[in-house]
């Protein structure tokens, strides 16, 4: 009879992969259905059951929950897999922020396209909490940085409207290439020329 590992590191791979596995399921059919999608369709296409689901995630509440924190999560990581800790001047989490918005990564495409559709759960004070917790964080570090506070806001939302316009299909991906040379630039303290303007 073969054996099998019960060990506890393997029940907690197991049961890792199958949080991850409901958030994915869940991010996309939010994004396809709206948040009121049921809760037995995301277990379906998660391949849990529905008691599987609800062993993560006791309610909906808690698994919007859990997805905003993801994608937020994400969406850092992604930003700082982009740092090059070569760079030793002022701007470095900023040029990765602009690197990370105009990669086409994933985590980049899901957090803004998925946006429009949880319309409605900033209501829920656990997310207001997690968010403004986020918008702290990104606040204070990229202001550690070492540029001015207006260099900071107008690259970062320059970053964040070309990545939304390329995740909702405005714009090519040909589009954040050009503007990543640009904003990079600017994130290195650069000025605009005249013909840039």
């Amino acid at each position: 009879m073969p054996e099998y590992d019960q060990s506890p590191e393997r029940s907690t791979r197991n049961s890792e992969r199958t949080r991850a596995a409901v958030l994915a399921a869940a991010a996309e059919a939010m994004t396809d259905r709206g948040t009121g999608v049921s809760l037995d369709y995301i277990a379906k296409h998660a391949g849990v059951s529905k008691g599987g689901l609800l062993h993560h995630f006791p309610n909906r509440e808690a698994l919007i929950v859990a997805l905003v924190d993801d994608a937020q999560q994400q969406l850092r990581d992604s930003v700082l897999q982009h740092l090059d800790l070569t760079e030793n001047r002022p701007g470095k989490l900023l040029r990765a922020y602009v690197r990370a918005m105009t990669s086409g990564a994933d985590a980049t495409l899901q957090y803004f396209t998925a946006a429009p559709s949880w319309a409605g759960i900033y209501q829920i004070p656990k997310v207001s909490e997690i968010t403004a917790a986020d918008t702290r964080w990104w606040n204070e570090n990229l202001a550690a940085d070492g540029l001015s506070a207006d260099r900071i806001l107008v690259v970062r939302r320059a970053a964040e409207g070309i990545a939304a316009a390329v995740a909702y299909g405005d714009e090519p991906p040909s589009s954040a290439e050009r503007a990543r040379t640009l904003l990079l630039h600017l994130a290195d303290g650069g000025e605009l020329a005249s013909h840039d303007v």
